[in-house]
């Protein structure tokens, strides 16, 4: 599996991470000019789409034939611009999203499921924002989906360093099943970088005695995807540059938190 995916447009929607390369998850990139049109069906997945920025009109009929219109869907100009709209749309459903702002841009993370929960938008003050760590591991945490959706499988969200600053800090992970504390997640981060020209690093490592361990640094660039399948994932933004990256998961369970800090490096917290 390639773990680390540069950003190469191929038109309206790009497939970043085909459907089968994960467990769980995959992963596309729209966008749309004024006025254009992407229709598409989400089959036995429920998908979240992310709006990073402009504003779409989303119709979702579901598998019930009701039909659900959102006329203004996202309202920021870019990803550093504040929290994100979010849409949720159930398995057996058909969509259309047509782009209402001259430019709109978005994500489409699915996974398998068997949800019955209609389509629902998330935005405004129904987006939970956490101001989280402290000190040059502070970062803002925006929760789109997570308990506020009766998802089967996705949680997903964004997270904003500024310059120099650490998040997924300190190091967990979520690659074992060991309840209450833990459970099977596996994720994507996709990464935008402010000025673009900017880059950050993400430090990919498995727990020692992992027989498929592994310890990678990346180079994150804006555009750039990484996928985390297991192992710890701490991520840092360069000095002077903003770094954004909205995050999704789905796995074994559901439930968010439900991870495990690296024990050499959880002191942290108690300072």
């Amino acid at each position: 599996m390639e773990r680390h995916i540069k950003w190469q447009s191929n038109g309206t929607q790009t497939q970043i991470v085909k459907p089968g390369t994960m467990r769980f998850l995959d992963f596309a990139r729209l966008q749309l000019a004024k006025g254009e049109q992407y229709s598409a069906s989400t089959g036995d997945r429920e998908w979240a789409l992310d709006i990073f920025s402009g504003t779409a009109s989303v119709t979702v009929e579901g598998p019930d034939g009701a039909k659900k219109e959102f006329k203004q869907a996202g309202v920021r100009e870019n990803v550093f611009a504040g929290p994100p709209a979010m849409i949720y749309m159930p398995p057996g459903s058909k969509y259309t999203i047509t782009s209402v702002s001259e430019a709109f841009d978005a994500g489409l993370f699915s996974a398998a499921s068997k949800a019955k929960t209609p389509a629902t938008l998330v935005e405004g003050s129904d987006v939970v924002v956490n101001d989280a760590g402290r000190d040059n591991w502070r970062r803002k945490v925006y929760t789109g989906i997570g308990n506020n959706v009766k998802a089967d499988r996705l949680i997903a969200g964004e997270t904003l360093n500024p310059p120099g600053n650490w998040s997924s800090y300190p190091p967990h992970k979520h690659d074992r099943s060991n309840p209450p504390n833990e459970a099977v997640m596996e994720e994507i981060y996709f990464f935008r970088i402010r000025p673009s020209q900017g880059y950050g690093f993400i430090w990919t490592y498995t727990a020692p005695g992992d027989p498929e361990g592994f310890s990678t640094v990346f180079v994150v660039e804006d555009g750039d995807t990484v996928l985390l399948p297991k192992g710890y994932h701490p991520v840092v933004a360069a000095p002077g540059y903003e770094l954004h990256y909205t995050w999704v998961l789905a796995g074994e369970e559901r439930r968010y938190g439900a991870w495990s800090d690296d024990p050499r490096h959880a002191w942290v917290k108690g300072q």
